[in-house]
């Protein structure tokens, strides 16, 4: 049965996905900068001796944001998890498993901006065939996994973001624009051609997971509220 965790899916993409191939146009060497090095000293010291192996994902993270950082493109090539593995004292493949299983790592390189469109039921009813849409129209990618012809964007099919709330969702890079339709999707997009960084989170009137427009209900717990339904002037005490 598909879409479920066991111990033959690890290793081989996300539950219910084909595994994710690695790219053929591999580097031959990588060594973490200072940058990475300082994260790493912080990171391995929250694990006991002998249980640095456990520190596999936060490493995977910081091999992959150096990467975007020198080359604008944010992956792991297949040697940068062979220095992790060394780092941490575990085979390859156990550091091989877990960056093929989980989308939130690249095996190949990607665009600039990593357009990440979750297509999962509840962005689906609101709306996520419009964002993919979009997000073809105004980068010319035509399919997921593609990467534009300017190389700043590529399109991923990602599996339920935790945001459902604010359906439907696109994450760019590590920010998620939220609430979006196929002309904000665009708006956003543009932008970002633009070599600007719109504010994450919401695209309409509400804040965070809050209802559009404000709050509806609780408008007294605490003192007195504007229309709005924001906190006003607490009461006086006797």
């Amino acid at each position: 049965m598909s879409g479920h965790f066991s111990a033959e899916n690890i290793g081989h993409g996300t539950p219910g996905h084909a595994p994710r191939p690695a790219s053929d146009n591999q580097p031959q060497h990588f060594a973490f900068d200072t940058e990475s090095e300082t994260e790493i000293e912080a990171i391995l010291a929250k694990y006991p001796e002998g249980r640095q192996a456990s520190g596999v994902i936060p490493l995977l993270y910081v091999a992959q944001a150096q990467m975007g950082r020198a080359t604008g493109s944010a992956w792991v090539p297949r040697v940068a998890m062979d220095v992790i593995a060394r780092r941490l004292g575990m085979p390859p493949i156990r550091v091989y498993e877990v960056a093929t299983f989980y989308l939130m790592f690249n095996t190949k390189p990607v665009g600039r901006y990593h357009l990440q469109v979750c297509t999962t039921t509840p962005c689906w009813l609101r709306g996520s065939d419009d964002i993919v849409t979009a997000c073809k129209r105004a980068t010319g990618v035509k399919a997921f996994e593609e990467t534009s012809a300017d190389g700043l964007f590529t399109m991923t099919e990602v599996e339920c973001l935790g945001a459902c709330a604010n359906a439907p969702i696109l994450q760019v890079n590590d920010d998620f624009y939220e609430d979006l339709d196929a002309e904000r999707t665009v708006a956003l997009i543009e932008a970002l051609k633009r070599g600007e960084k719109p504010q994450r989170g919401p695209t309409i009137d509400r804040f965070n997971s809050a209802p559009a427009g404000g709050r509806t209900t609780l408008l007294d717990e605490i003192g007195t509220r504007h229309a709005d339904g924001q906190p006003g002037t607490a009461p006086d005490t006797v």
